[in-house]
C-alpha cells in the first residue's frame, strides 16, 4: 500500500500530547484504517489495485487504482462506489467512535465524474443565462451535486438549489432574478 499522506506535527511533543492528537492526525488515522479495511477487500475478492492515502480539504481521501476488475467496483454510475464509501465509511466509525467524511474513489472515475459535473454545471448556468428559463438536471449523488453546485456558483446571474428527495434529489439552476 502506498501512501501520500503529510503529517502536520504539533510543536512541541508534550503540547502535542497536552492536547490530544491534531485534526490533521486523526485524518490520517481515518485513512489509515479506511486503506486496511479496503486492502482486506480487495484481497478476499482477489483484485488487484494500489492503495493511495490522503488528506484534502479537511477529510480523508482514499483511492484505489492500477487494477483490471476496479470497474466492478465503480458500477453503474458510481453505485458500487457509493455503497463501497458508506461502508468504508462505517468501518473507520467503528474504530474511531466518530462520523467519517471519508472520500473513496476508484480507478480515477470520481475525478473523471468531477470534471463532467463541472462542465455541466457550467454549460447550464450559461444556458439558463441566455435562455432566462430555469433548468432541472438528472438526479444526482450528494458528491455530484456539490460538484454541480460549486460550478454553477462560479457563473453570475444564476443561482442553484436543490429539491426533491433521496434519492430523486437533483439541482435546479435559476436565473438571479427568479424565486
Amino acid at each position: 500500500m502506498s501512501e501520500t499522506v503529510e503529517v502536520i506535527e504539533a510543536e512541541g511533543s508534550a503540547e502535542a500530547e497536552e492536547s490530544g492528537p491534531t485534526n490533521a492526525e486523526l485524518l490520517v488515522r481515518e485513512g489509515d484504517i479506511a486503506g486496511d479495511y479496503l486492502e482486506r477487500l480487495l484481497d478476499l475478492l482477489d483484485y488487484d489495485g494500489d492503495i493511495d492515502l490522503d488528506v484534502e480539504a479537511g477529510r480523508a481521501v482514499v483511492s484505489i487504482d492500477g487494477g483490471d476488475d476496479l470497474e466492478k467496483l465503480v458500477g453503474s454510475r458510481g453505485q458500487v462506489l457509493e455503497a463501497l464509501q458508506e461502508l468504508t465509511r462505517l468501518a473507520v466509525q467503528q474504530e474511531t467512535g466518530t462520523r467519517s467524511r471519508l472520500m473513496l474513489d476508484i480507478a480515477g472515475w470520481r475525478a473523471g465524474r468531477r470534471a463532467e459535473l463541472r462542465e455541466l454545471g457550467r454549460s447550464t448556468a450559461e444556458s439558463v443565462v441566455a435562455s432566462g428559463e430555469k433548468v432541472r438536471l438528472q438526479p444526482m449523488s450528494p458528491f455530484e451535486r456539490k460538484v454541480v453546485h460549486d460550478a454553477v456558483a462560479a457563473v453570475e446571474g444564476v443561482r442553484s438549489e436543490s429539491e426533491g428527495e433521496e434519492p430523486k434529489r437533483r439541482v435546479v439552476v435559476l436565473p438571479d432574478n427568479e424565486d
